[in-house]
């Protein structure tokens, strides 16, 4: 197959997607809104950039002093706006460059990763003209929830690219119901598969237990407790939620350690870190690689997800096959992953007491953690495994390229 991918090439979920099907022989070709390293084995890559990801996706924008100045002045929920306020305006513009890609380099499947603002590119670029080519767009957790409500410009483009794309792909059944609300018809084909292509077991997996290990597991000895929280800033996450719980937490629980990825830089975070005298239990790291996560994530007991729009985390997924306990926002998509009571707990998102009640009943369960340990595990390598669930979508590209 020939296929034409339109994403972020910088995101790990992009680069799995991508990867797979390079290494099962396949042509891929890609388009990144950002720019981005050329991912081993592509055919051809080209930067077309949306809103001002021409800018901000520089390297030494995002990661140098540059990036820590626009993350210490503009706080994440204005550069969500902003960049609702502005994609609009560089639709047509990115649309008019990605024609001349698919004329150029005429595939078989067009495969756009995320509807805001790859997918609505994507479907202005085969609209309006006989399309040979079917388009399949992957919506991401908070494209409807969070980015289609912003404003009518972003309501209206994402009704249009559902209703231009031939096929959709979501991580879970909440957004196809959604989908189909918004007007991606139901007679289309839908797959329901995780966002970032699954969880690659032999990266993320347990620590295994030795029986020194099964009584701390157990509570017979108690080590220091290690809760990760690996959302990062996102205009999504509840933040103030979190830091706000963690001072209720310590107060019970003085030997905690709380470990934050994405957070470094984040001038929000250090002022809540320093306001609330945090600077002994919580840690700001960056951005971390799969393998640093898998790290965390093997000698963390509990990990956090407290927001108030999401699909089918890719950390959770990826937390639950490391063996942590997992604690969430109470949100539909969630409750497609997790029993409360059973294989994690769900509390209110915007409520510090009932989360900080959700880790201090979690801390005192260590039977209850280690059976949702293996569940699980189970329940990831069942439905989540990444060959299974790469091997289920490209079946699904088969189906729809033989599609009369």
């Amino acid at each position: 197959m020939r296929l034409l991918y339109i994403a972020d090439g910088r995101s790990p979920i992009a680069i799995n997607w991508i990867s797979y099907f390079i290494r099962t022989g396949h042509e891929v070709h890609l388009v990144s809104s950002y720019p981005c390293r050329p991912i081993d084995g592509l055919s051809s890559l080209t930067v077309i950039p949306v809103a001002l990801s021409g800018i901000y996706g520089q390297p030494e924008v995002r990661g140098g002093e540059q990036g820590k100045l626009l993350r210490r002045i503009v706080p994440v929920t204005l550069r969500t706006r902003i960049r609702q306020l502005v994609a609009p305006l560089t639709l047509q513009h990115s649309a008019n460059a990605l024609r001349d890609v698919i004329e150029r380099i005429r595939p078989d499947l067009i495969h756009a990763l995320r509807i805001p603002f790859e997918g609505m590119v994507a479907s202005i670029a085969v609209r309006g003209k006989e399309k040979e080519t079917p388009l399949l767009i992957s919506v991401w957790g908070n494209d409807f929830s969070l980015h289609a409500k912003s404003t009518m410009v972003m309501a209206y483009q994402t009704r249009q690219a559902l209703q231009t794309s031939d096929a959709l792909h979501t991580d879970c059944h909440r957004d196809m119901n959604l989908a189909n609300k918004l007007g991606f018809a139901s007679t289309k084909p839908g797959i329901v598969l995780p966002g970032g292509g699954g969880v690659k077991m032999e990266v993320f997996y347990p620590l295994e237990l030795g029986q020194q290990d099964i009584l701390n597991q157990r509570g017979v000895d108690k080590p220091p407790v290690m809760i990760i929280h690996p959302r990062g800033f996102r205009a999504y996450v509840r933040n103030d939620t979190f830091f706000r719980a963690v001072p209720l937490v310590i107060k019970e629980n003085p030997n905690i350690r709380f470990v934050c990825t994405g957070m470094e830089g984040e001038s929000q975070a250090q002022k809540w870190v320093e306001q609330l005298g945090l600077r002994q239990q919580v840690e700001l790291l960056p951005t971390q690689s799969q393998q640093e996560m898998a790290g965390l994530f093997r000698h963390a007991q509990i990990s956090l997800s407290i927001t108030t729009h999401d699909g089918t985390p890719n950390t959770l997924l990826e937390a639950m096959a490391c063996g942590c306990f997992p604690i969430a926002g109470d949100i539909e998509s969630l409750r497609e992953w997790i029993t409360p009571g059973e294989n994690g707990m769900l509390v209110d998102p915007g409520d510090p007491q009932a989360l900080a009640k959700a880790i201090q009943s979690a801390i005192a369960q260590p039977d209850l953690r280690w059976l949702a340990r293996e569940r699980n595990l189970k329940l990831v390598s069942e439905r989540a495994e990444y060959e299974k669930s790469m091997h289920i979508a490209e079946e699904f590209y088969r189906r729809l390229i033989s599609k009369p």
